[in-house]
């Protein structure tokens, strides 16, 4: 059985496509490489390709002949967001628009959808369950919301089951060292502090300490990548049992301070990691962490990396090996 796995180049789709090989699954991974990497496609065929070239797209459906789609396809960098929204909503928004169309068009009738907890908002209360209200406060957090509307009206429309993952913060890397972070810029926490504890920054930064928190830090509930990939997989055996089309949040369900992971990078690497405190970020909420209980109970999914110290291992035993690619365009 093949499998499109759009953006399957990049961090968690190439995770993903990993975890569809190990169940049987032969991805096809669909990317432009403007923002992947031709090294992290090494579990099915790759096919170079744009969202917004239908005629591109009808040839790789045509060639496949897909039982289904998993769509990682996406900007996310929220601030860049902010100072340029265009690109959001032409990506995020029109590039998911033609792909449900080139669905839609050769009757795939299976979708998962690689979304966020960034179409909550600021939450009105933690751990944050999957009918909290969509309140976006970004560029980003509103194309993901919009991508889901789209998913639930083509459901009426065509029929197309789909299920939307809402991710909280991914992080950690392959255990067996075959796939990893690797943005350029990079714009998470746990590998910008691992930038530093590796030496080739001078110090990491902290963006409030004055928050209503046990250290006066954000709270992020971290979900290793591994564990994600595992979700879609189980996602996609949902649909094919005959599941409707729904979203699950994807969290551990416990938090961690920006200081508590300071510190298991500090425990991890055996290093030190200077840390200047910055002003807070506009927009930044104190607590975002997840009840992914709907995931567990639906998808029988269980994360098997909870331990932070353990996705901050595998990361950094990426980040370290002497054979990691090094390109990041």
């Amino acid at each position: 059985m093949h499998v499109l796995v759009t953006g399957g180049a990049g961090y968690i789709g190439s995770h993903a496509c990993k975890a569809l090989a190990a169940s049987g699954i032969t991805p096809v991974t669909y990317d432009s490489l403007a923002q992947g990497h031709e090294w992290a496609v090494k579990w099915g065929p790759l096919e170079r390709g744009d969202l917004h070239d239908r005629p591109r797209l009808n040839e790789v459906f045509k060639k496949y002949r897909p039982a289904a789609v998993l769509h990682f396809a996406s900007l996310i960098v929220v601030s860049e967001s902010v100072r340029n929204p265009g690109s959001y909503y032409r990506n995020n928004v029109a590039g998911t628009l033609s792909l449900l169309e080139a669905v839609r068009d050769h009757g795939v009738k299976h979708f998962i959808f690689s979304s966020s907890a960034a179409v909550y908002g600021m939450p009105e209360s933690t751990p944050i369950t999957e009918d909290h209200p969509h309140r976006p406060v970004n560029p980003y957090g509103v194309s993901k919301a919009v991508a889901e509307n789209m998913l639930r009206d083509f459901d009426t429309a065509h029929g197309l089951k789909s299920v939307s993952l809402r991710y909280f913060n991914a992080a950690g890397a392959d255990p067996e060292g075959n796939t990893g972070e690797a943005h350029s810029p990079e714009t998470h926490l746990i590998p910008l502090l691992l930038e530093v504890a590796a030496g080739e920054k001078e110090s990491a930064r902290i963006f409030g300490d004055d928050y209503p928190t046990r250290d006066g830090t954000c709270i992020r509930d971290y979900i290793h990548v591994c564990d994600l990939a595992d979700a879609h997989v189980a996602a996609l055996r949902y649909l094919q049992d005959g599941g409707k089309t729904a979203a699950f949040n994807l969290g551990n369900g416990r938090g961690y301070s920006v200081k508590e992971v300071l510190d298991a990078v500090r425990r991890v690497t055996g290093r030190p990691v200077p840390a200047e405190v910055r002003a807070r970020r506009p927009g930044d909420p104190s607590h975002l962490v997840a009840s992914s209980e709907k995931a567990r109970a639906a998808l029988s999914w269980t994360p098997k990396f909870a331990s932070l110290d353990t996705i901050v291992q595998h990361a950094w035993q990426w980040r370290s090996q002497d054979s990691r690619p090094t390109d990041a365009g």
